[in-house]
């Protein structure tokens, strides 16, 4: 079976997603930003969620995992929590 693993930064509203994303864009780093800003308990990893399977997250979130390039920032991507920054390490 398919795994992968990613990292995501979580806030609130689409306009903080894109705040961040531009200071991502210009070189922040992703685990600083992820500490500071994030509202999932993964933060204090700086937003590493370690290796998971198809299906164990949302689908809006395993779509971008599964389906679009590694080693870039993808969103702000909208679920029941908020919006999601998302960048896959690997897939196997």
């Amino acid at each position: 079976m398919a795994k992968a693993c990613a990292r995501h930064i979580l806030v609130k509203t689409k306009e903080e997603a894109e705040t961040l994303k531009k200071q991502l864009a210009g070189g922040a780093d992703f685990a600083n930003l992820a500490k500071k800003h994030s509202q999932c308990p993964s933060a204090k990893k700086g937003g590493d969620l370690g290796e998971f399977s198809p299906g164990k997250m949302l689908k809006a979130f395993d779509n971008v995992v599964f389906k679009k390039a590694l080693l870039t920032v993808h969103g702000p991507v909208k679920t029941k929590f908020g919006y999601h920054l998302i960048e896959t390490i690997y897939r196997t």
